[in-house]
């Protein structure tokens, strides 16, 4: 095996296999499941919206893919909801089987200099979570914008109890950048918690993969590329991985 085809075998690995559409339909999440080759590699979770969680489950589990997580997102993708509105989505989540919440920090409060606000998110939408399921922390890196401010949303991320800080919806004009990246694996480092990075948005190929495996590795250590603690949020990203492991 090459070195681009192991560092596409670990991508699958780390991979949110991503459906977030307007349009997504019951169609559309069984085509998403569909795409999921086995004998090339499977991804960590599949991602959809909250209405089609069930469904997803079902079409893993009718392709023996059970082990394959179900996330899906809250607060998506403006981070407008009141509070109140998102422990609902987050309730009706978990009760339909996610095993992940993507939730989007109110970032626009965080750019006015409301961090209490921010802070009251992740803390009361982990309490939700508790046990059941992953908190991952979309804080919008693409919107904030500077290094401080992405600091400050990883810090209240990791304060507030995410177990990943994820950079973006992959819904506004600057989503995933290695700079961004590099703030918010060193803020982690820095805090001393084992908290997990989810690079969303923009990478559609092995070698944009390959670029944040190495930058990962890195800073955090090789240990730190597992799915326990690493994740690409992607959509496109399958399609090129698994023509690169086809190859002869």
């Amino acid at each position: 095996m090459s070195k681009q085809q192991k560092e596409a075998a670990l991508a699958v690995a780390l991979m949110d296999l991503t459906s977030l559409n307007s349009n997504d339909d019951s169609a559309a999440i069984n085509t998403l499941v569909n795409s999921i080759n086995p004998k090339l590699g499977t991804p960590a979770a599949v991602c959809v919206y909250s209405d089609f969680v069930a469904e997803a489950k079902i079409a893993l589990a009718t392709r023996e893919l059970s082990h394959i997580k179900v996330a899906t997102v809250t607060n998506f993708p403006t981070g407008d909801a009141p509070l109140n509105t998102v422990i609902n989505e987050t309730l009706i989540a978990i009760e339909r089987g996610a095993d992940e919440i993507d939730l989007v920090i109110p970032y626009k409060a965080l750019i006015a200099g409301n961090k209490s606000r921010v802070l009251k998110y992740v803390t009361e939408s982990k309490k939700v979570c508790g046990s059941r399921a992953l908190l991952k922390v979309i804080i919008e890196s693409g919107e904030l914008q500077t290094p401080d401010l992405i600091a400050s949303a990883t810090l209240l991320a990791i304060k507030g109890g995410a177990d990943f800080v994820k950079t973006s919806t992959g819904k506004v004009a600057v989503n995933a950048t290695l700079d961004a990246t590099k703030t918010i694996l060193n803020t982690i480092k820095e805090s001393g918690k084992l908290v997990g990075f989810k690079a969303a948005g923009g990478v559609k190929t092995v070698a944009d993969a390959s670029d944040y495996l190495a930058l990962a590795s890195t800073i955090m250590g090789n240990d730190y590329l597992q799915a326990n603690t690493f994740r690409f949020g992607a959509s496109s990203l399958l399609t090129n991985v698994y023509a690169v492991l086809n190859e002869a």
